[in-house]
C-alpha cells in the first residue's frame, strides 16, 4: 500500500509521524498530535484535571479523526508494527486516561495504537515499547492555598490526587518519603533509580501559568545511597551534613527512646535496631507522621502499631513497587497484607 500525501492535513500528519519514528523509534498518536502544536497542558490530562484528552485540544474531535485515520494509512504503508500503549493519571488512583467523551472502545484503542519499525530488533522493540508504557512520574503538589485532605480531613504542605481528591501524604502512605530538592541532576537520577517509590513535586508558577518542578521525594536510604555515590562532590557532603544537622535538631530524644520501649512491649521479637529506626522515623519533628499526632506523642497502642505497620508495608513487602508499576493503592495493601500480618506475627510471638 502507498502512501502519497496531497492535502495540507496529510502533509503535515506524515511529516510530524516521520520525526517521530527518528526520534524516538516508536510513533504514537498522542506524540504526533503534540508535534503538531494540537495538544497543550497534556500534564492536566496526566492528573485528571480534565476529563479527556480531546477536551484539551486545539482541534476539534472531527479533525483528531482525520488525522488518526491519516496515521494509521501512513504507518501501514510504511510497514510498521502496531501495538497498544497503556495510559494512566498521574495520580495516586493510576486510573486509565480517558481519550474520548463518548468512551467509544474502538476510538479509544485507537489513540492508544502505537506503531515501530520492523527493522528493530525484538530486544530493541520490547525496550522501546517497555518504556513507552511504563507508567508516569507520581506527581505531588505544593499547595498554593489552604486544603484539606478528603481522608483524614487535616492538611499538609504536600498533596496527591486521588480518585476521591487530595490526600496529605500520610493517607498517601508516601510520608516516608523525604524532599530533594531540584539543581543536581546526578544525585536526583541516582536517587530515583534507588528508590522503591517516589515522586516529582511541583508548584504551580502562576507568573508562567504552568506547574514548575521543584525537586523529588525519595526514600531516605536511596538519598544516602546516592549521596555515597556522590561524595567526590563537596557541594553533595556538605548538603548531607547539613541535613543530618537539621535531622538531629529535630529529634525529640525523649519522645523517641518511649517510642522504641512502647515498640519492644508491644512486638518483644522486633530487633532493637529496628524499633529504634521506626520511633526516630515516625516522631520526627514537622514530619506530619503518625508520631507527631497526639495520639502517637501519647504513646497511645493503636498509633504505633500504625507506625510498624507503615515501616513493614515500605520495607519488608513489594508494596511500593506495586504503586510504581501503576498498581491502585487498594489493590496494592490488599496483595501484600498477609506479609504484614505475616512479619507482625513473628515480632509478636517469635
Amino acid at each position: 500500500m502507498n502512501f502519497e500525501p496531497h492535502t495540507k492535513l496529510e502533509r503535515r500528519v506524515a511529516a510530524a509521524a516521520e520525526q517521530e519514528l527518528a526520534e524516538a523509534k516508536i510513533v504514537t498518536p498522542l506524540a504526533v498530535f503534540r508535534r503538531m502544536g494540537w495538544l497543550h497542558k497534556v500534564e492536566r490530562w496526566e492528573r485528571e484535571q480534565v476529563e479527556t484528552l480531546e477536551s484539551i485540544a486545539a482541534v476539534s474531535a472531527d479533525k483528531l479523526t482525520d488525522a488518526r485515520e491519516i496515521l494509521s494509512r501512513w504507518a501501514e504503508a510504511r510497514g510498521l508494527t502496531p501495538g497498544e500503549s497503556t495510559y494512566v493519571s498521574t495520580n495516586r488512583g493510576r486510573r486509565p486516561l480517558k481519550f474520548t467523551v463518548r468512551q467509544d472502545e474502538a476510538t479509544e484503542r485507537a489513540y492508544r495504537t502505537h506503531w515501530t519499525s520492523p527493522d528493530l530488533s525484538d530486544k530493541r522493540r520490547e525496550r522501546i515499547t517497555q518504556k513507552q508504557n511504563t507508567a508516569p512520574d507520581l506527581v505531588v503538589v505544593i499547595p498554593l492555598t489552604d486544603w484539606t485532605c478528603v481522608s483524614c480531613r487535616d492538611t499538609g504542605p504536600y498533596l496527591i490526587m486521588d480518585n476521591s481528591g487530595p490526600l496529605c501524604l500520610t493517607c498517601a502512605d508516601m510520608d516516608h518519603l523525604i524532599f530533594l530538592p531540584a539543581g543536581n541532576a546526578t544525585l536526583t537520577r541516582r536517587a530515583k533509580q534507588a528508590s522503591g517509590l517516589s515522586a516529582v513535586v511541583v508548584r504551580f508558577d502562576a507568573r508562567r501559568k504552568r506547574y514548575q518542578r521543584q525537586g523529588l521525594l525519595v526514600e531516605e536510604s536511596a538519598l544516602e545511597q546516592a549521596e555515597q555515590s556522590c561524595l567526590a562532590d563537596e557541594e553533595v557532603r556538605l548538603r548531607r551534613r547539613e541535613r543530618d544537622r537539621e535531622r538531629r535538631a529535630n529529634e525529640d530524644v525523649v519522645l523517641i527512646t518511649r517510642m522504641t520501649e512502647l515498640i519492644g512491649t508491644l512486638f518483644p521479637h522486633c530487633p532493637t535496631e529496628r524499633a529504634e529506626a521506626i520511633a526516630r522515623h515516625t516522631g520526627l519533628r514537622g514530619s506530619g507522621r503518625v508520631g507527631r499526632s497526639a495520639a502517637g506523642r501519647a504513646l497511645d497502642e493503636e498509633a504505633i502499631t500504625r507506625a510498624v505497620v507503615a515501616s513493614i508495608r515500605h520495607e519488608d513487602t513489594e508494596y511500593d513497587a506495586l504503586l510504581m508499576s501503576g498498581v491502585d493503592r487498594d489493590e496494592a495493601r490488599a496483595r501484600i497484607r498477609s506479609k504484614i500480618d505475616s512479619v507482625l506475627a513473628s515480632w509478636r510471638d517469635g
